[in-house]
């Protein structure tokens, strides 16, 4: 006898469980980030090759994930993409194992293609599932889980990955050949534990996945439908196009404060304090986006979403510029706080971006994911802005993002 399809209660839990997962392990970039940075001696823009190898993979294989998706479906793209990343995360092992900073590129890439099938599987299928006019309240609210992955990451896995102190490629040089290895052994221990579990976890998830059969979508299961149409049918539409940049320079400029936060706050003129420590406020500005999507759910119910998208984007703006005219605790909570005002941005961004494009839904949503790759090339820009102008100043880069989300939630959304 076949097994009945859960419920559309029942799917959202275990749909929200895997937003949860993909933000925890999002995140932890950028507790890597300053731990890489240390332990291979490099400059900023280097170290930022982490994020454009991770965001990276979202361009190139967005394009593939949505073939996929159209294919196998939802519930079968879902499971392949937590299965994919398990693979991503446990290459993070060896990496540690050898201390090799490409094998460590490598691992990023392999896990972001797994997210990158996540992310074009699930945003749209929780924006289908249900009424088309609370899509961006229930995506909003699938998203507040994912920010709370993103919380759970800096401040439970933070501090391990950080506890050690980091010595650069010089001072392990000048290290006996013993001391050497013992140090090499006992920096891969802080990653590999982490990485070790969260594999478990991706694994399980994905056979929950499996044997709790998610109700299929009528107007998107048959995405075969999709399959006459190509990616520059859904690019006619200007809320489309435009969206996709505004999810480009979202993504940019969110991902861009997170690299740089735990950095930035330890500096003597800032926060004052250790790169352990400053991991606590990479959960804080993530948490913020928790609040942010809880009330942006509640407030999408009654309030039109693109005003509140250019309200969000405006308040968020001026942070920005708080965080570069300012010093001590002021810049530090000033560019904290830039992480409750980001957390309407992609649900509300995506919603608004796939809105009645009917069987061109499915390619709406590949090119919106596509547009993730803001990830891989903001950070790198500011990194190579901060090594010329420091840290403070190349904030400017986000500051521009959000002039054109304000842009898009006031204008650019409103085209047809």
């Amino acid at each position: 006898m076949p097994r009945s399809n859960a419920s559309t209660r029942t799917a959202l839990i275990v749909i929200n469980a895997v937003f949860l997962m993909w933000g925890l392990m999002t995140v932890l970039n950028d507790i890597l980030i300053p731990h890489l940075k240390g332990l291979f001696t490099l400059n900023y823009f280097e170290v930022m090759l982490v994020q454009f190898t991770f965001f990276g993979a979202y361009f190139i294989m967005s394009v593939p994930c949505s073939a996929l998706l159209a294919r196998i479906g939802y519930r079968a793209t879902i499971i392949t993409g937590l299965l994919v990343t398990a693979v991503g995360a446990v290459l993070f092992l060896p990496a540690a194992a050898v201390s090799s900073y490409p094998l460590f590129l490598f691992a990023f890439f392999i896990m972001a293609s797994g997210i990158t099938a996540l992310q074009v599987a699930a945003n749209p299928y929780v924006s289908l599932l249900g009424e088309s006019r609370l899509a961006s309240s229930r995506l909003n609210l699938a998203q507040m889980f994912n920010s709370v992955g993103t919380v759970l990451g800096p401040y439970i896995i933070g501090p391990l990955i950080l506890s050690g102190a980091t010595l650069g490629a010089a001072a392990l040089a000048a290290l006996p050949q013993a001391e050497q290895l013992a140090y090499r052994m006992s920096q891969a221990r802080l990653v590999q534990g982490p990485y070790l579990v969260l594999t478990v976890v991706l694994v399980l998830l994905a056979l929950a996945i499996w044997l709790f059969r998610l109700p299929p979508l009528a107007a998107s299961d048959d995405d075969a439908a999709a399959g006459e149409h190509r990616f520059m049918d859904a690019l006619r539409h200007p809320r489309v196009a435009l969206g996709v940049v505004a999810i480009f320079v979202y993504v940019g400029a969110e991902v861009s404060i997170g690299s740089f936060l735990i950095n930035f706050i330890a500096r003597p003129d800032i926060g004052n304090i250790s790169e352990a420590a400053a991991a606590h406020y990479v959960a804080l500005y993530w948490g913020g986006a928790v609040v942010g999507r809880a009330v942006g759910w509640l407030l999408m119910k009654v309030l039109d979403p693109r005003t509140l998208l250019g309200v969000f984007a405006l308040i968020a703006g001026l942070l920005v510029i708080g965080t570069m005219a300012s010093h001590g605790n002021v810049a530090v909570w000033a560019v904290v706080s830039i992480g409750l005002f980001n957390s309407i941005m992609f649900p509300t961004i995506f919603t608004l971006g796939i809105d009645n494009m009917g069987p061109l839904t499915g390619r709406a949503s590949g090119l919106m994911i596509m547009g993730i790759v803001g990830g891989a090339l903001l950070p790198i820009a500011q990194g190579a802005l901060a090594d010329q102008i420091g840290i403070q100043h190349a904030f400017v880069i986000p500051l521009l993002c959000y002039v054109y989300i304000l842009y898009y939630g006031f204008k650019g959304s409103r085209l047809a």
